[in-house]
């Protein structure tokens, strides 16, 4: 996190000099004030710091500053400063949520102690802010696939209209583009949210137990089957089947995958008993299965069975207008993460990451965001993967990116926007209409629109 603010507060002049110098060789940041006004306008519920105040001042007292200060945001530290006739009234204020009181005379030393042990408590409390918003972002359709191009919000739309259905969904789309975060979102958005989410990946399972991993088995099935065992489908049962790189599993088992999808049952190895199964099948490849059968490296009848409904996942190379709303939100998940700072994203810098193809699609982009807020990613480590350009190309895009991240950073509110770029209403609806930036269904001459 950034450097932690101490607000301190003291109507004595030398004292709050003397303290202020102290903590700041101690190495933070020091805010001072002869009294109560104007502290609360540097207070926020994302303050990194503390409020260390004095309890007798004139006018506001440091016991009213507090109950001010816990209105706005409850964790935040409060430590008081005390004559010996205020301890009763600080123990009374431990009561109310202060954080700790130190009686006067003391050295700086040991303030700066306790400023330390609740600047630790802080940073925790943001840290589980953070974290609750990111959880909170992945509980919409719109959190787990972010993006604003007709492209992810066709996507959407399709995932919200087959989410609360059984039908089975073949997934398809390169490498890295998020097909299991799709498959997740028709998962949890529907009615099996509740069940179990069982992914496989086919071309991971070890080929000598694979049906055993899948179906399951009875005890002496096979040499070394001491106990029964129940697979991963069994598994599932209630909930859904992610086969993700499909393409990838072994043609004998592709005929006893076609009759457990058809029949929605399976037989455990060593038994003859059917057990029926409610689960629903997603499955994901990287190849076009329908070329695949054809030229004999996947089973047809297993493709016409799995090919109910496809959706397509566009790789990021065709949707680059979303790439700063998306680096945005993957450097907010990686600040949770590495409890970093996110550094300041420049246009230069968004303007390199909209210029390269991402052949690793969102998989890639997020190596980048997490080197980015680990301070190890620059836009002069970019360059080069975007192929030549005209000035005028440069200039578009540079342009672009600069509109579209003041977009991310404004939430997507016009009038933001166009403040903070310098320029009017109008020019701005222009730019966008431009480069693209509106969806499908909306009119940017609209104020409400964006």
């Amino acid at each position: 996190m950034d450097k932690a603010t101490v607000l301190l507060v003291d109507d004595e002049p030398d004292l709050r000099e003397a303290l202020g110098e102290g903590l700041e060789l101690a190495g933070h940041s020091v805010m001072p004030f002869a009294g109560a006004q104007g502290v609360l306008k540097h207070l926020g519920r994302d303050l990194y710091g503390v409020l260390v105040t004095d309890i007798r001042m004139p006018h506001t007292d440091g016991l009213e500053l507090m109950r001010q200060v816990l209105d706005i945001d409850a964790a935040l530290p409060v430590i008081l400063i005390t004559g010996h006739g205020d301890v009763p009234l600080a123990v009374q204020a431990m009561r109310a949520g202060a954080y700790d009181f130190i009686e006067k005379p003391f050295p700086v030393s040991r303030l700066a102690n306790v400023i330390e042990r609740a600047l630790e408590k802080r940073r925790l409390v943001l840290e589980n802010r953070i974290l609750r918003e990111q959880l909170a972002d992945r509980k919409s359709l719109e959190g787990r696939l972010v993006g604003r191009s007709p492209a992810m919000e066709r996507l959407r739309s399709l995932i919200a209209a087959l989410a609360d259905t059984d039908a089975d969904v073949l997934i398809q789309g390169e490498t890295g583009s998020g097909k299991e975060v799709v498959a997740r979102a028709l998962h949890e958005e529907g009615h099996r949210r509740n069940g179990p989410f069982v992914a496989l990946n086919c071309g991971g399972l070890p080929a000598e137990i694979i049906e055993s991993e899948l179906f399951g088995h009875e005890k002496g099935a096979f040499t070394g089957a001491v106990r029964q065992r129940i697979g991963k489908l069994e598994h599932a049962h209630g909930g859904t089947v992610f086969l993700d790189e499909i393409e990838s599993m072994p043609m004998d088992l592709q005929v006893k995958l076609l009759r457990v999808i058809e029949t929605r049952s399976i037989e455990r190895l060593g038994s003859n008993s059917v057990v029926p199964l409610d689960v629903r099948f997603l499955a994901a490849t990287k190849d076009k299965l329908e070329q695949a059968g054809n030229e004999g490296r996947f089973r047809k009848d297993l493709f016409y069975r799995l090919n109910v409904v496809i959706v397509d996942v566009p790789p990021l190379r065709q949707r680059k207008e979303d790439i700063p709303l998306l680096f945005h939100h993957l450097a907010r998940e990686a600040r949770a993460r590495y409890r970093r700072e996110i550094p300041d994203v420049t246009p230069a810098y968004v303007s390199a990451l909209m210029a390269r193809d991402w052949p690793g699609n969102v998989r890639e982009l997020r190596n980048v965001a997490d080197r980015f807020v680990l301070g190890l990613e620059s836009a002069a480590g970019l360059d080069g993967d975007g192929g030549a350009q005209t000035l005028a190309e440069k200039v578009a895009a540079y342009e672009r990116a600069l509109i579209s991240d003041e977009l991310a950073r404004n939430e997507g509110t016009l009038k933001a926007t166009y403040e903070a770029l310098g320029l009017s209403r109008k020019a701005l609806y222009e730019k966008i209409r431009k480069h693209g930036l509106a969806k499908d269904d909306e009119d940017p001459e609209d104020p409400n629109a964006l």
